[in-house]
């Protein structure tokens, strides 16, 4: 089985400025999954690091154009307490056609795994979610960053994952406790199948797939920098499940690399290895 992740390289500026490649395709790729990446950057200065970082790292780049313009960039500020705060700026990402994502999707074949997030124009995740649905290609949607087309998009991706923010936005409703995350995730998975990651933070994870609740929890550390964990969590995720581990081995094996992604500093270079995992 292959995974294609659409979503155009970006680079990262952060404080002192440094670039990291889209940090859910070299994740999946650590884990040990196939990635083809489609999307697009720009011919300024920005792209070719960005390109350089995913290929190292082993992504095949095969699906990725340049246009004219900017790379996109997502500006990033750490706290002291490791939490950070992003700002992206779209470039190239803005670019992607409809049709660029239905090529990508052609290229696949039954049983293989999409990719996708909301750093692409809406137009594009729709045709990529329709076309792997029509191809039998398990598709994930991390709806992030949020946007004002993540509801209607959510709806329509085999597996969807949120975190607690997100998910109140894709429920429509405010979650207090645990209790009540449970049952708003049941009723929502009653009412369309779909399977729903949320994740927790430090707390790990919960999904629900098949009826059936699942939780994974994080490892006991303190953190350095949360750049980059939640997509860390997603790259593996999606690794794990085309590999055709079961949802609940997949999560654990996703929480433990998102909890140490937190260990060092930066995006890109906190990316645990399988060994890691291990």
């Amino acid at each position: 089985m292959a995974l294609a992740s659409i979503s155009a390289p970006k680079a990262r500026a952060s404080l002192p400025q440094m670039m990291h490649p889209d940090v859910q395709a070299l994740a999946a790729c650590r884990a040990g999954a196939h990635v083809r990446m489609a999307g697009a950057v720009g011919d300024d200065d920005f792209a070719e690091p960005a390109l350089a970082l995913l290929r190292e790292g082993g992504v095949d780049l095969g699906g990725v154009e340049t246009v004219g313009g900017t790379t996109g960039i997502a500006v990033i500020l750490v706290g002291g307490d490791g939490e950070n705060m992003i700002t992206v700026v779209p470039g190239a990402n803005g670019t992607l056609q409809a049709q660029r994502a239905e090529d990508a999707i052609a290229e696949m074949t039954p049983g293989d795994t999409v990719m996708l997030q909301l750093e692409i124009p809406a137009i594009a995740v729709e045709r990529a979610l329709n076309c792997a649905r029509e191809r039998g290609v398990r598709s994930i949607l991390n709806v992030a960053p949020l946007t004002e087309d993540a509801v209607r998009l959510g709806r329509m991706a085999d597996i969807v994952v949120a975190n607690e923010t997100e998910f109140e936005l894709l429920a429509g409703t405010e979650i207090r406790d645990a209790e009540a995350r449970r049952t708003t995730l049941a009723a929502l998975h009653a009412e369309t199948g779909q399977t729903f990651v949320v994740t927790l933070g430090g707390e790990g994870a919960i999904a629900i797939e098949n009826g059936r609740f699942f939780s994974a929890p994080g490892l006991a550390i303190e953190p350095v920098d949360t750049v980059g964990a939640g997509d860390t969590f997603c790259g593996y995720l999606a690794a794990g499940l085309d590999a055709g581990l079961p949802l609940s081995d997949a999560m654990h094996r996703a929480a433990v690399a998102g909890s140490l992604a937190c260990l060092k500093a930066g995006a890109q270079t906190a990316i645990p290895l399988a060994a890691d995992i291990r």
